[in-house]
């Protein structure tokens, strides 16, 4: 797993503040510190190389900041567990800002590392000491970080590490941001530093709901006609998940969730309405139109989904279980707009699934189940390009009885292509709704998953993948099995359609939508980009009758441990969901 194996150190003692640093890291159980070089923290460089031999943590070396936060990103989407960064100075944390505001609206832990060149002026080296120096460089990402600091000792500099990791992993979760200056990890230790526990940085233990208000909203549900439950942001546990579905059993609810946040609930189950997607689709609109009691588990948009039907619908409560309220703090809009509560559980979404299931057992509430939802049709098969309805079934096809994740879909990806059978089937999407995420959280979800049994799909548009695409570097050199499948339609065809929409409605040529979309003439060869990163590909796909041949090789590479990529060329117009448009 490590191919970069330092010499040995004969100097193996704490002696430099940036081994202290390091240190701290390790105590921590900090398992990979993901980085782009810099001048900034060439002293933390060296101590997590030559004072701890680079393992427990390892560095990873990825060639661009974007890819060093969005690899930190899916690895703790996939396994809970918040993985370091280091961005140098100023210009790498700018470099970084998009992938850490992804991690900040997906609410995701990222312990990030920051440095600084000297904060003495009379130390500096040269110019570029000074052009990488700010004032308050933490103000750069403090509206959407969970606490960032910069200590001015070593042992203020354990401090704030330890408690900026237990921020980060406090729900709300969220990154958070430690700067160290660059003389302080140059300068000797003058005394010995304690390191405290590291069970003192723990995060406090969940918080319980309280018995009244558990009462109340079991009252309420219980009583509930026809009650929904939205399934926002849940966490991956397998004893959460069997615990949803528990709990919608128990209440003969519809379920609603969507594309953003992962799987939260089985898909093919009777109880779940129409297949997820970015947006509510009609079959949803329509159950939560009919809905008399909704049930949020920290659903990201509660306000606006509950409008939905509002005009037509009779008196309607919510109960809303989510503690995100507070990170808010108004610099951006990821705090949705305000929803009000019938009931608020100001707990973590999870956390009151057990004792509401047990004041509803208490209560004998126990209702059949309904039948299904009604889904979508299949629509006839077309020849031509494939569709991404196509990659779909043929994904569905080559299964069989391996364990997949699909770190990422792409944007338009139709509803109900896949199914999602547990909650690591499916990680969704960035947070943010950048450009360029994919690739990273593909490859740090497959790190997080590698030797699980269950292997990592990275599934992106052509528009997503160019903007990161150095990400396979990371992946071919420390063979991090993940299977990246290309939807290449040599366009950012989402927002074709925006044009599309505004020309139509100003009444102009919606034929021009392609102008300043299209990513054509030249087309990219994204097999040859991949190789030159060095990671198997093949010839691109354009029969879709080919693709699951393409994807056996592929799933067939990753399961030998190896990064492997598909480039399928598909047409656009025909087999995704992007009614979304009608109604947003």
């Amino acid at each position: 797993m490590n191919p970069d194996i330092p010499a040995k150190s004969a100097e193996t003692r704490m002696s430099w503040g940036s081994d202290a640093a390091a240190e701290m890291l390790r105590q921590l159980g900090i398992d990979y510190v993901c980085v782009n070089p810099g001048s900034s923290f060439r002293g933390l460089h060296d101590s997590l190389v030559n004072y701890l031999g680079n393992e427990n943590p390892q560095m990873l070396l990825a060639l661009h900041e974007g890819s060093v936060v969005s690899i930190a990103h899916g690895y703790a989407k996939a396994s809970g567990r918040a993985m370091a960064v280091v961005l140098h100075s100023n210009v790498g944390l700018m470099n970084g800002m998009m992938g850490i505001f992804n991690a900040w609206c997906d609410r995701v832990p990222i312990l990030m590392l920051g440095a600084t060149g000297a904060v003495d002026t009379h130390v500096r080296r040269n110019w570029i000491d000074w052009m990488h120096t700010a004032r308050d460089q933490g103000g750069m990402v403090r509206h959407f970080v969970k606490w960032d600091d910069q200590p001015h000792s070593p042992a203020a500099t354990i401090e704030a590490i330890g408690r900026a990791y237990m921020m980060a992993r406090t729900a709300p979760c969220g990154p958070s941001y430690v700067i160290l200056d660059r003389r302080l990890q140059e300068d000797a230790l003058t005394a010995p530093v304690v390191l405290p526990p590291a069970t003192l940085f723990e995060p406090p233990a969940r918080i319980v709901p309280d018995r009244g208000t558990v009462a109340g909203a079991a009252k309420l549900l219980g009583e509930a006609k026809a009650p929904v439950i939205l399934m926002g942001r849940v966490s991956r546990s397998q004893a959460d998940w069997d615990n949803r579905v528990k709990l919608a059993e128990l209440l003969g609810a519809r379920v609603i969730t969507d594309l953003r946040t992962g799987a939260s609930f089985p898909t093919e189950h009777p109880l779940h309405g129409a297949p997820p997607d970015l947006f509510l689709t009609g079959v949803n609109r329509k159950l939560l139109a009919d809905a008399d009691v909704v049930l949020s588990l920290d659903w990201t948009d509660v306000a606006d989904v509950m409008r939905v039907g509002a005009e037509e619908a009779g008196p309607r409560r919510l109960i809303h279980v989510s503690v995100d309220h507070y990170v808010h703090n108004g610099w951006s809009g990821d705090h949705q707009r305000y929803s009000g509560a019938d009931i608020h559980l100001a707990v973590e979404p999870d956390a009151v699934l057990e004792p509401l299931v047990a004041a509803l057992e208490e209560r004998g509430a126990l209702k059949p189940a309904l039948p299904a939802a009604p889904k979508p049709a299949a629509g006839p098969v077309a020849k031509g390009l494939p569709t991404l309805a196509d990659i779909g079934a043929a994904l569905c096809a080559v299964k069989g009885k391996r364990e997949l994740c699909l770190a990422r879909v792409p944007l338009n990806w139709p509803a109900g292509a896949y199914p999602f059978r547990d909650p690591l089937d499916y990680l969704g999407y960035d947070g943010g709704g950048g450009v360029g995420s994919g690739p990273g959280m593909a490859v740090g979800a497959a790190l997080a998953l590698k030797g699980s049994g269950r292997l990592t799909i990275g599934m992106m548009g052509d528009g997503e993948f160019l903007g990161a695409p150095s990400a396979l570097w990371t992946a071919a050199h420390y063979q991090i099995p993940v299977l990246l499948v290309i939807a290449n339609n040599r366009s950012y065809y989402t927002d074709e359609i925006q044009q599309e929409a505004v020309a139509q409605h100003r009444s102009r040529p919606p034929e021009n939508k392609w102008i300043g979309q299209r990513i054509d003439d030249p087309a990219i060869d994204i097999p040859g980009l991949a190789r030159d990163f060095g990671v198997e590909s093949e010839p691109q796909v354009t029969d879709p009758a080919l693709i699951a041949a393409a994807l056996e090789r592929g799933l067939a590479a990753v399961e030998a441990g190896r990064p492997y990529l598909i480039d399928i060329r598909i047409d656009s117009t025909r087999g995704s969901s992007l009614d979304w448009l009608n109604h947003h």
